[in-house]
């Protein structure tokens, strides 16, 4: 099947798969890796694809290798398993647009639409490039594993039953993969100068001081909880957990909320509520946070709550899919990507607590989740091919 970068990409537009709504994309995808062993993977509404292809039986076939000879084991040995992983679910499109939000408008070099960057321009670029390589006539030569593709409707949700579902299912079935790439939108300023080989992780906090409420005019009868707070309060706000490293920033405790009292001038508060979150690298766990307070306030009246939402990973930069994908974009684009664990949480850390090497890498950013959602063409087609160049050049 012939497929045009541009016009898949249009394509997948035309779906508003607004989360979890999957909206009949699969069947379509499918159709595009047609040849492709498909399982289907459905929680709490949540529908996730998985597509894959054993190119070392297919390069085996045309190269007429019995397989069942005496070097069957050596040539399992061999087998490396790399997927492809994206979210085909985008967030509401919003007021104010210029053209329709899910009918996709070109002009001056723009692709409009929701999801243009986040992420179905990944989407398109990584299901191109794998027809593509898979038809090739030299597709022997690169590649010669497993080819899969992880696709869900659930990350720009609460995403539990998407990516990490279908991580839970496919260790059942032995089919975890050695190496993933997520295409997310990680380029900043022009295409290629940026991949993503980590993240930080995300911890919630809330911790409540206790007071006793009171008149205002006699506040020996009051204990105000702010009065106990303050001295304590430049040891959270902005407190660095630890200093960072080549790799991440120091996970920083940040107040998003501070609230208590009665919104009236005359009585003290009964207690005060703040409100935190803390993107934490790999040296800070949520543990070491809640020690921190726990000692800092253990002479204060107190309760605190911590929910990790989601951990830090960080894959080695001497990974295989990290060297092979940054040597292709400075081959591509003339210059090396920054290596970086910077931005927010995205379904990459369900590949690595599996012990997944996994990467990031797609288009620029700097529209999505926006009003007028964009992508440049070049960048379409140029992911597209470094995809297949990923593909054709693997070893």
């Amino acid at each position: 099947m012939q497929t045009n970068v541009i016009e898949v990409l249009q394509k997948l537009i035309t779906y508003p798969t607004i989360t979890p709504k999957e909206c009949g994309i699969y069947e379509y995808i499918k159709e595009i890796l047609s040849d492709f062993e498909v399982l289907e993977f459905e929680k709490e509404g949540v529908k996730n694809l998985f597509l894959y292809k054993d190119l070392s039986l297919q390069n085996a076939e045309s190269q007429k290798i019995d397989i069942n000879s005496t070097n069957t084991e050596l040539y399992e040995a061999k087998k490396t398993h790399l997927c492809f992983a994206g979210h085909i679910d985008v967030v509401p499109p919003g007021e104010g647009w210029a053209s329709e939000p899910f009918t996709p408008m070109v002009k001056e070099g723009f692709l409009y639409g929701r999801g243009t960057q986040d992420m179905k321009a990944g989407v398109s670029a990584f299901l191109c490039a794998i027809r593509e390589f898979v038809d090739s006539p030299i597709s022997s030569q690169g590649f010669n594993g497993i080819l899969s593709v992880l696709l869900t409707s659930d990350e720009e949700g609460e995403a539990i039953f998407g990516t990490k579902y279908v991580l839970e299912c496919l260790k059942r079935q032995d089919l975890l993969p050695d190496f993933a790439l997520v295409a997310e939108p990680t380029s900043v300023e022009k295409f290629g100068d940026m991949i993503k080989i980590g993240r930080r992780g995300s911890i919630n906090g809330i911790l409540k001081i206790f007071g006793k409420q009171g008149h205002v005019a006699y506040p020996k009868k009051c204990i105000n909880p702010v009065e106990i707070l303050a001295p304590y309060l430049s040891q959270i706000a902005g407190y660095e957990l630890d200093k960072g490293s080549a790799e991440f920033e120091p996970s920083k405790l940040v107040i998003t909320d501070i609230r208590g009292g009665l919104e009236v001038v005359n009585v003290t508060p009964q207690d005060i509520k703040i409100m935190f979150n803390v993107r934490n690298s790999t040296q800070t766990s949520l543990e070491d946070l809640r020690q921190y307070l726990e000692n800092l306030l253990a002479k204060i009246p107190h309760s605190l709550e911590l929910n990790q939402s989601s951990k830090p990973f960080l894959t080695n930069k001497q990974s295989h899919i990290v060297q092979r994908i940054a040597k292709v974009l400075e081959s591509q684009s003339g210059f090396a990507p920054v290596l970086s664990t910077s931005g927010g949480t995205s379904d990459a850390r369900y590949f690595a607590e599996y012990g997944v090497s996994v990467v990031e890498c797609g288009v620029c950013n700097d529209s999505i989740h926006s009003i007028n959602e964009r992508v440049h063409l070049s960048e379409v087609e140029s992911l597209k091919i470094v995809f297949l160049n990923l593909l054709l050049h693997w070893q």
